[in-house]
């Protein structure tokens, strides 16, 4: 198989939100599973999202400059009112994310109709909508237009919108990601893994070879040109 590089994970949480590790924690067993980056990506909504960022923020402030691998301070905003998505990914940006998640309409969690449309409309905002489950053409599209990553989960109830997504995915342009959702290092995956798991939903070789080295690649250039 050509080479897949080094694994890049985008979608996690830690004790901040639901998680069960410390930053410091997560980001030690990302390195010891060969990662080269990983998003610290916790849910956050209006109760809280001032809080996380703190924490995340003072925590990578700190400790970055010590840490094996390279760790970026985000959040996902969860079950967020699809008419105050922008207010808070904008606020999101201005506390220091450097990453921008929306917890898209999983077909497995009861989330606001709307949160993938208002989400794919917000360019330089919103960085990736995750499991985004039934997604539509137009805002396929819109996601492609804006720059805004589709995620293929590795995880359980989530993957079972995989197929569909990869299927608009590909047939719109549109770039995806596979990233795991992580809430424990157990559910840190390898770049074998996450290759299989875009092969599982449908991807060509070549596509799946495309998602998990070189878009991941793409969106942390991104990501450090965006923090300069």
């Amino acid at each position: 198989m050509k080479d897949l590089g080094q694994r890049i994970e985008f979608h996690t949480h830690t004790v901040f939100s639901d998680g069960v590790l410390l930053p410091g924690n997560l980001a030690y067993e990302a390195f010891a599973r060969q990662h080269k980056a990983i998003a610290l990506t916790d849910h956050v909504d209006p109760s809280n999202i001032e809080t996380v960022l703190a924490g995340l923020t003072k925590f990578i402030k700190e400790m970055g400059p010590y840490l094996p691998l390279k760790v970026i301070p985000g959040v996902e905003l969860s079950y967020v009112a699809p008419e105050l998505m922008g207010k808070y990914a904008q606020l999101a940006r201005d506390l220091g994310a450097q990453i921008v998640i929306v917890h898209g309409e999983t077909p497995v969690e009861a989330v606001p109709s709307g949160t993938n449309h208002a989400a794919v409309q917000l360019r330089g905002l919103v960085d990736i909508l995750a499991h985004p489950g039934l997604i539509t053409e137009e805002d396929t599209l819109l996601a492609k237009i804006n720059g805004i990553y589709l995620e293929l989960s590795a995880k359980k109830g989530h993957r079972r919108g995989n197929r569909h997504v990869a299927k608009m995915a590909s047939e719109l342009k549109a770039k995806l990601l596979v990233n795991t959702d992580a809430h424990s290092e157990e559910a840190l995956i390898s770049q074998s893994d996450a290759y299989l798991i875009a092969r599982d939903a449908g991807l060509k070789k070549a596509e799946a070879i495309k998602v998990v080295r070189d878009n991941a690649e793409e969106l942390l250039k991104r990501i450090e040109h965006q923090s300069l």
